[in-house]
């Protein structure tokens, strides 16, 4: 089993450095370029013109390796629905964003709505597959939601995906931070001894390396919705089918500190017209108190692989 998550990771890797040399120049031509915010950091304008979706770098590559390497059953199938279902909605919101030449894609209720009952299903299976049960970190015991599962289990899905996407604000952010959870993943997968979850875990991990080679500062390419949200769903489900959701919250810390930062910012300024962050979500916080873009990204890598660790004694 190790050699094939060695393999697929190997694998996943190397097809997003190639891909990434001959799809990068086509989204240029295409004319398929992030526009910025304007009432973003002034640091950030001239990303301009920078090439979105890249995230179908990694996406193609996590499903081509997945497919060689895994057992072809309903986990795998579980998994996929997860991630490219996701991945779909994402490139329905950044492809009516470059063709309309906007920053707004879909509208927030009809992405909301797409996600909701996506979620709605992918829990269902899981459900019926898996179980009602669910691992409590730090306990070293589990409880049976039962009825509760399926609204439980959105929340989850739902959360983690738009999360992720806040997380990707900076260059590298959200797919480094992706890469050391995924990598958690699979290799909770090796002490459960299962191959599927394993190889997709580790398909993911490797394509998300091999794309930051193109999306590291300063980036060539952005993940754009379709990377930020198929990664959120991939997660998700695999968080839920390995019965860890409740250690995402330590795993994903930063996808719930960039979410938390938003909640706060928002209601702070409809209730009492005050901003508790000088900008949200919390990265740019940072930047605007004067944190490099690298500094940055490099610190939230290295909390979140303290996270990692934090996560395997939880467990143990």
């Amino acid at each position: 089993m190790i050699q094939k998550i060695i393999f697929a990771t190997l694998l996943s890797f190397t097809v997003a450095i190639i891909s990434g040399r001959f799809f990068i120049p086509y989204l240029r031509k295409l004319k398929f370029s992030q526009k910025v915010r304007e009432d973003g950091p002034k640091t950030h304008l001239k990303k301009s013109g920078t090439p979105t979706m890249g995230g179908i770098i990694f996406v193609v590559a996590t499903f081509l390796t997945s497919l060689i390497f895994s057992p072809w059953n309903k986990y795998l199938f579980i998994l996929l629905a997860g991630f490219l279902g996701y991945g779909l909605i994402g490139f329905a919101d950044d492809f009516l964003k470059v063709y309309f030449k906007r920053s707004l894609g879909l509208r927030a209720r009809e992405k909301l709505l797409a996600q909701f009952l996506l979620a709605i299903v992918i829990s269902w299976f899981i459900k019926s597959n898996v179980g009602t049960e669910i691992i409590v970190p730090f306990f070293k015991r589990s409880v049976d939601l039962a009825n509760f599962y399926i609204p439980f289990a959105v929340f989850i899905i739902v959360g983690t995906v738009n999360s992720v996407n806040l997380t990707d604000g900076l260059d590298g952010l959200a797919a480094g931070v992706s890469t050391i959870v995924m990598a958690f993943f699979a290799m909770i997968a090796l002490f459960l001894n299962d191959v599927t979850y394993g190889v997709f875990s580790a398909s993911l991990t490797g394509g998300l390396l091999g794309f930051l080679r193109y999306n590291k500062h300063p980036a060539e390419v952005f993940m754009g919705d379709t990377g930020s949200l198929a990664i959120g769903g991939a997660v998700a489900t695999v968080a839920l089918l390995t019965k860890l959701p409740l250690i995402l919250p330590v795993l994903g810390i930063i996808y719930v500190a960039e979410a938390i930062s938003v909640i706060l910012q928002v209601f702070s300024f409809k209730l009492f017209g005050k901003r508790i962050f000088k900008m949200s979500p919390l990265h740019h916080h940072f930047e605007l108190s004067g944190w490099k873009e690298e500094k940055v990204v490099y610190s939230f890598w290295l909390v979140t692989l303290i996270a990692l660790f934090v996560s395997f004694y939880s467990l143990s």
